[in-house]
């Protein structure tokens, strides 16, 4: 049996329009705005397109505006769509408010693939800059300071910007207990506190032996249709530091010193206890003794009786002590990096006769 094939629908001829863009978004710092976007390599026939696209960039406050035309390209099919401008005087003055821009692509006849999604920022009068920024390596990590700005009409933080510049080759080498590879650039927001003029930060998540550049950056944020939009000032000079561990650990706490009389034929001595250091960082202790006269002043310098390498454990047991002699004590805490504490406050004790 032989079939017949019936004719289909008459297809409209193709306008060859170029797929609209779809991942256009939008950066302002200060009153420099930065475009970005995929220009597309296909129309909507799905037909490789030829040739430079026309292609106009508009912004406009709101869905009812007229899309005002900044400026107009010409870019290849599939090329990476870059467009920086400074904001107009009224876009850079007052209140911060939300305002959209687009991306449109035109054909040579004219015809339009549509407006791109919009890429939303705040116009408004920019934070001021952060200015005076420094960098100071403390035990507990980075201490950052700068000029507290002046009081702003919209609430602002600080962001600052990290960026390590130790070389890969310093990184933890990788295994399953090695530590994670730290991330070359993070950022970490500062919040005022109320009615107070912030002009500073501890970034505590440093790694020792690093070296890291901060910027600044004052920003307002505005929340639109439940997103939030920042509005940045401009960024700050970079400041350098390289995180040195030259700290020495806390000072050892809780000194106590008990004596034992000799007995069956073991001389006397004293044992020594105090606090462990809850610090990570502690290889041992180092331990000290002087004597103490009759009329009970100290005779002599301090002394450091235990072995050479540090101490491990909050505990030392001191056989070299006479019967009748009282003695007075330190305690000190040694660092992986050598680094020596202040010594503890002190513990006396003294040693009966038999």
């Amino acid at each position: 049996m032989a079939g017949c094939g019936l004719p289909a629908a008459p297809q409209p001829p193709s306008l060859k329009l170029p797929a609209p863009v779809t991942d256009l978004s939008a950066t302002r710092s200060g009153n420099q705005v930065s475009l970005i976007w995929t220009m597309p390599e296909r129309d909507t026939s799905k037909v490789v397109l030829k040739g430079k696209i026309a292609t106009r960039v508009c912004r406009r406050g709101n869905a009812a505006q007229v899309c005002a035309t900044v400026t107009q390209l010409e870019l290849a099919p599939g090329a990476d769509g870059v467009f920086n401008e400074t904001l107009p005087r009224d876009l850079a003055a007052g209140a911060p408010r939300p305002f959209d821009y687009h991306v449109e692509l035109i054909t040579s006849k004219g015809r339009s693939a549509g407006l791109s999604n919009p890429a939303t920022v705040l116009a408004g009068r920019a934070p001021a800059p952060v200015i005076g920024l420094s960098a100071e390596v403390r035990k507990e990590g980075v201490a950052l300071h700068w000029t507290p700005g002046p009081p702003e009409p919209y609430p602002t933080v600080v962001r600052l910007e990290r960026t390590l510049q130790t070389p890969a080759a310093k990184q933890p080498a990788p295994g399953p207990l090695a530590a994670p590879a730290e991330p070359v650039e993070q950022n970490l927001l500062v919040q005022p506190a109320a009615g107070e003029l912030h002009g500073g930060a501890l970034d505590r998540d440093i790694r020792f032996g690093e070296t890291y550049v901060y910027r600044a950056v004052r920003v307002a944020r505005l929340t639109v249709d439940g997103k939030t939009l920042d509005l940045e000032g401009p960024i700050s000079a970079p400041v350098q530091v390289e995180a040195l561990d030259v700290f020495p650990p806390a000072v050892p706490t809780g000194l106590a010193a008990v004596a034992t009389p000799a007995e069956d034929g073991v001389g006397p001595s004293i044992d020594l206890s105090w606090q462990p250091d809850a610090e990570s960082d502690v290889a041992g202790y180092a331990v000290y003794r002087r004597e103490i006269a009759a009329t009970g002043v100290t005779e002599g310098a301090w002394q450091r009786i235990s072995p050479a390498s540090p101490v491990v454990g909050p505990g030392f047991h001191d056989p070299n002590v006479q019967a009748g002699r009282s003695y007075e004590y330190g305690v000190t805490a040694i660092g992986q990096n050598g680094r020596e504490s202040g010594r503890s406050a002190p513990a006396e004790e003294s040693v009966p006769e038999p």
